[in-house]
């Protein structure tokens, strides 16, 4: 089976990639369950990166990093998981910069 063809089975339809504010999701951070908004707990702006409450550090300058369409931080992890170590994608608000 092409790999197209099995990526379209493992993601969900564009409408199940919604923020709650209901702006879309990118579909390189697929399938639906995998973003969520995330608590403003959660991430952390240090020297290097975001710092996510699991530990992971995501550079300033990683390409998983998206534009949030809200004032909100929203993650993507696999299964929605917040536990997870490995993040998909992770959408930081403006920050007036």
């Amino acid at each position: 089976m092409p790999a197209s063809v099995l990526a379209s089975f493992l993601c969900t339809p564009a409408s199940a990639h919604q923020a709650p504010a209901g702006w879309q999701y990118d579909p390189s951070c697929c399938a639906g369950m995998d973003c969520y908004q995330a608590p403003p707990s959660d991430v952390k702006e240090t020297k290097y990166g975001y710092q996510l409450s699991t530990g992971e550090l995501i550079p300033y300058t990683d390409h998983r990093i998206k534009r949030s369409r809200d004032e909100y931080f929203h993650e993507c992890k696999p299964g929605g998981d917040a536990r997870s170590q490995h993040s998909f994608c992770l959408y930081v608000p403006d920050r007036g910069m």
